[in-house]
């Protein structure tokens, strides 16, 4: 295949959190003065939910937790003091890339076009790009949620390519989610990469490409035979 466009997911992806966000939400429940009732886990499987444009991440955040505190027995305004706690705690800038992250950028950008296509606030996400120095190796950034509806809504990704003058046959998208990345790359007709890849894990859409860490990428796998 000819490939000349990758297209990137952020979170998991080319970068983690330096703080770990299960220390951030115990922190977070601790300043409320309130027992624990809830984990990262079910956050994440509901934050999607909230996604909505024009609203700030704390806002979306702060609807989330409103929500599972009131399916947990608690009144909304405990949900939205722990979000504001969560907020505090929580630094955008202090992020790492990914083992082979930076790498991999590095060596695709000038012989490839690149995007990022990131299920996120803009102002948050632009914190961590900030931070490592990713807009200086891509050519588009779509905030998937805001720009566009969230992944794996096929919008997102068919938006980034019409920026890059670009086309599903000539791209690949990589991403560690098997919720959101590889079947909204699929969606809108890209090949998937999947990354970082659990091998006892048979995911569905199959992704093309299953890797544990980004490095192969500098290799160009989509060249080979």
């Amino acid at each position: 295949m000819t490939i000349d466009t990758l297209l990137f997911d952020l979170d998991d992806t080319l970068l983690e959190y330096e703080q770990r966000s299960p220390d951030v939400l115990a922190a977070s429940f601790d300043r409320v003065g309130v027992d624990s009732f809830f984990d990262i886990p079910a956050y994440h499987a509901r934050y999607d939910e909230f996604l909505e444009a024009g609203l700030s991440v704390n806002d979306q955040r702060a609807n989330c937790f409103a929500a599972i505190a009131r399916e947990n027995g608690y009144d909304e305004e405990t949900g939205r003091a722990v979000a504001a706690a969560f907020a505090e705690v929580r630094d955008h800038s202090r992020v790492r890339f990914l083992p082979g992250a930076s790498e991999t950028l590095e060596a695709l950008t000038g012989e490839h076009a690149l995007g990022i296509v990131t299920n996120g606030a803009p102002e948050m996400q632009r914190a961590k790009m900030a931070a490592l120095g990713v807009e200086r190796y891509v050519d588009t950034i779509v905030f998937a949620g805001h720009d566009a509806p969230a992944k794996p809504n096929p919008e997102p990704f068919e938006r980034a390519l019409s920026e890059l003058d670009s086309t599903p046959e000539r791209a690949l998208h990589v991403g560690n989610s098997l919720d959101t990345d590889v079947p909204g790359a699929k969606a809108a007709g890209l090949g998937a990469v999947w990354v970082p890849a659990d091998p006892d894990e048979t995911p569905d859409p199959t992704p093309d490409f299953a890797f544990e860490t980004l490095h192969p990428l500098t290799e160009r796998p989509w060249r080979m035979p």
